[in-house]
């Protein structure tokens, strides 16, 4: 069947809906609803037989959906209706939700349903919740929805009148309340702000998790005033509400009525007249308004066991060693990955066969950190210093033999990141996880040794392909290349728990041990023929000569992904080559159509 996906911006779910669709034989498109452009006249140039809307802020013009069949993705079960659905059941606590695939008609949120999926919602940040969860119960209704519309005799219901059973074998979604039908408003910063005197941690928790990592919660702080982004409980440290703490990592700790929060990052509040702003590391952001404050840095390898945060973490479970990282947004700045490379080093020292390196829940690694670079004095030159810190990381992974390396890839990743995943003996990735190892939408060629690794797993025709094509490729797919070895078809919150069993088990194989005498043998053998420090010293020629140039196209395309710039056109490689030939020039089309974590208040629908 021929789709169209219609999206605000192709973020982590539409490139999601993408991949799968095409994994299951539909030929998919995708047009974003941009200001200026006329709707009707893109969806008439794809000539759809189904549109399908998995992240739309904007409702879809009567023109398109008396004309076509359209099913929009709303991120809350039947009955539930509004901008921000999400946001409302992350601030209210609810533990149960859902999402609903309903038809299109002349009011928001209120067609006719031919899917809905349940799912839980941990306390987790919303977009860690809504590349998770919601993600996975979105995926699997609107492919349920797809092949109803398929079979032809599907009739989707009236939201107000209940049915028992929807999706085989589950019982279907709650209604939203009693009363089956809501309508709630947009949440604001009135509803989200934060009263440090009087707000309990929990409440502050569940207010700040309810803003990532869009709009954040806007608050005043040294006296300026800042959207905060994310939130993590502290135990121990206490303070006067609303008093800075400490530092750690990056990110500052406050002081709430009863305990203490740390803050990851900070976004300035945009003046009057004023660019876009966006976000930093918490300390990086405040820069010298910041007063003198411990570092309270926990032991890399130390096993914290009080709750508290930081962005890296180390276990032992008999032989296996669990290095784990999670960095906001998934991107990994020259700080970050050093100190990323410092507990590596440590991992290495202790005395395990196998080492799983990798997040437990959420982004595995989006590879350098556009944001930090953009603030930089010179951007250049913190580019050259960011390529360089991940690279090193990517070399002590490739170059260690005196263990098995597994890559536990939870969620999505993309450019280094991926080449930092195939830069371990074997990659397991889990089932809801969306790869895109390209780069030329950034305009780089790329590094992180991807010439040697991306050829070695999948072929250097398919490597090419991947390159050129820069598309999201599903774990499914990326099985089937050869660019992982194992999908672990759980759960977000059971992925984690999954691997550890996976890893026991190869650590207590005997074959293991010969596995890792061999990896000795063929590095050497490497060396001896294509050394690594080649392939490295040729990628970072072709890098160094692309940030040195101050009219390389990769530096206004960071500008526009930083600052989150509309595109002025469906990025052309979206676009179907007879549909391209027919619409508007795409010269103009920016990278920011490609937004990795594009979520918004209204996330979905």
């Amino acid at each position: 069947m021929h789709i169209l996906l219609l999206a605000s911006a192709f973020n982590s779910l539409t490139q999601r809906a993408h991949a799968e669709l095409r994994d299951r034989g539909h030929r998919v498109a995708v047009e974003l609803a941009l200001p200026g452009g006329s709707l009707p006249d893109a969806v008439r140039r794809h000539a759809p037989q189904l549109v399908v809307a998995p992240m739309l802020k904007s409702a879809i013009p009567e023109e398109v959906w008396t004309a076509y069949p359209c099913l929009v993705v709303h991120p809350g079960p039947v009955g539930d209706r509004g901008p921000s659905s999400l946001d409302w059941a992350i601030h209210e606590g609810v533990d149960q939700w859902g999402v609903t695939v309903l038809q299109a008609d002349g009011e928001m949120d209120a067609g006719d349903v031919w899917a809905c999926v349940p799912c839980r919602i941990p306390e987790v940040p919303k977009s860690e919740l809504y590349r998770g969860e919601i993600a996975d119960a979105a995926i699997e209704a609107v492919l349920l929805a797809v092949e109803r519309f398929a079979g032809g005799t599907y009739v989707p219901r009236k939201q107000d009148v209940p049915r028992e059973q929807d999706v085989p074998g589950k019982r279907d979604v709650p209604y939203a309340d009693d009363a089956r039908l809501r309508t709630r408003p947009y949440l604001d910063q009135s509803v989200r702000r934060i009263d440090w005197a009087e707000d309990s941690t929990r409440t502050v928790l569940r207010k700040l998790r309810a803003a990532d990592s869009q709009p954040g919660v806007l608050d005043t702080l040294l006296g300026g005033e800042w959207y905060l982004h994310g939130g993590h409980p502290e135990s121990v440290l206490r303070g006067r509400p609303g008093e800075l703490l400490a530092t750690r990592a990056g990110a500052v700790c406050r002081a709430t009525r009863d305990g203490a929060v740390w803050i990851p990052e900070l976004r300035p509040r945009r003046g009057a007249g004023q660019p876009p702003t966006f976000k930093l590391p918490a300390v990086r952001a405040l820069g010298d308004r910041l007063p003198p404050l411990p570092e309270d840095a926990l032991p890399l390898l130390s096993e914290v066991r009080h709750p508290t945060w930081t962005d890296i973490r180390y276990r032992e479970d008999g032989n296996v060693g669990h290095l784990s990282f999670s960095f906001p947004g998934g991107a990994m700045s020259t700080e970050q990955c050093r100190r990323l490379l410092d507990a590596y080093r440590e991992a290495c020292a202790r005395p395990t066969s196998v080492l799983v390196l990798g997040g437990e829940r959420d982004f595995f690694s989006n590879g350098i950190h556009l944001n930090v670079i953009e603030a930089a004095a010179d951007p250049a030159a913190e580019s050259w210093a960011n390529i360089n810190a991940i690279d090193d990381l990517v070399e002590a992974v490739l170059t260690t033999t005196d263990r098995l390396v597994v890559s536990a890839v939870a969620g999505n990743a993309a450019a280094g990141g991926v080449l930092l995943a195939l830069a371990a003996d074997e990659v397991w990735c889990r089932s809801g996880a969306v790869l895109n190892p390209h780069y030329r939408l950034m305009g780089l060629y790329g590094s992180e040794y991807w010439t040697h690794t991306l050829p070695r797993r999948v072929g250097a025709a398919t490597a090419e392909r991947l390159m050129g094509e820069a598309l999201p490729v599903s774990s499914a797919s990326a099985l089937r290349l050869g660019l992982v070895d194992r999908v672990v078809d759980r759960g977000p919150d059971a992925f984690a728990r999954e691997v550890g069993g996976l890893a026991a088990r190869l650590a207590s194989l005997p074959a293991t041990a010969s596995r890792i005498t061999a990896k000795k043998t063929e590095l050497d053998r490497l060396e001896s023929t294509t050394p690594l420090a080649g392939f490295r010293e040729r990628e970072l020629a072709r890098m160094r000569r692309t940030f040195d140039d101050p009219d390389a196209p990769y530096h206004a395309l960071r500008r526009s992904f930083v600052h989150k710039e509309r595109p002025a056109c469906t990025p052309p490689h979206l676009v179907p080559a007879a549909v391209a030939q027919t619409g508007p020039d795409p010269s103009a089309a920016g990278v920011t159509g490609m937004a990795l974590d594009g979520i918004s208040s209204r996330p979905m629908g």
